[in-house]
């Protein structure tokens, strides 16, 4: 079987998927409260821009892909109004539990389902927007998903890929310092999982630069690519035109 990464470990290709799975059930519980503390809030600056950039007008509809504790679905579904929709959908099945739990705590009640991104239960040419926050990287054939993402887009649909990236030459070793020291830590302390986090940091090293997943998305069809550093790269906003 072939080979892919898991972090800096190699596994089978049909391995990754339940690797992936059991990090994601350890943190689940903890997911956001995470968040907030290893990003000192940026998350939601970042999903914040993202939301702006997705520019989604009153009925459409929407596709978010690992959307876990549900931030975008949310922001995705004030935005649509009652005569759009926003699909929240994960891999993973206690995150997406989270997520619809928190949605419904909030009155937003959305279709709910577990689903792979590498295969869409969607037909083609189905939403106006399809997005996927800091969950590309996990995937196993990235421009499958890719390609998936690409087929449920009407023309002239957006994707938006809101995920880690390279950082800028001055901040590499601090950032490095955070990660591997600081961050694994972090995990342990709050969510009671050292090695989680440390995978973490270990799959954004092995996730594509800016500029190879950008040609990686116009490779599987998207016309025109527009790449948004933030927070001097430490994340990547993806925006892909389907033509």
């Amino acid at each position: 079987m072939a080979q892919t990464h898991f972090g800096f470990q190699h596994v089978d290709e049909g391995d990754k998927a339940r690797h992936v799975r059991g990090v994601f059930d350890s943190v689940a519980s903890r997911y956001d409260v995470m968040n907030d503390l290893m990003s000192a809030g940026l998350h939601r600056l970042w999903k914040r821009y993202t939301i702006t950039v997705a520019n989604v007008k009153p009925g459409d509809q929407v596709l978010d892909i690992a959307g876990g504790t549900g931030d975008l679905a949310m922001a995705f579904a004030r935005e649509v109004g009652p005569t759009g929709r926003v699909f929240h959908t994960d891999i993973n099945e206690a995150m997406l539990r989270e997520g619809r739990t928190r949605l419904l705590d909030a009155g937003v009640v959305l279709p709910t389902l577990v689903c792979d991104a590498e295969h869409l239960p969607f037909a083609d040419n189905s939403f106006d927007r399809v997005s996927v926050a800091f969950g590309l990287r996990n995937m196993t054939h990235k421009e499958l998903a890719l390609a998936e993402m690409h087929r449920t887009l009407k023309p002239g649909g957006k994707l938006l890929v809101l995920e880690f990236s390279r950082v800028a030459k001055p901040l590499e070793k601090a950032y490095d310092w955070y990660s591997f020291q600081v961050l694994p830590k972090l995990g342990k302390w709050v969510a009671g999982d050292e090695a989680s986090y440390r995978y973490l940091a270990e799959s954004i090293r092995m996730h594509p630069d800016q500029e190879t997943l950008r040609q990686m998305m116009k490779s599987v069809g998207f016309g025109h690519v527009d790449v948004h550093n933030l927070t001097g790269g430490v994340v990547a906003l993806h925006v892909g035109i389907k033509c």
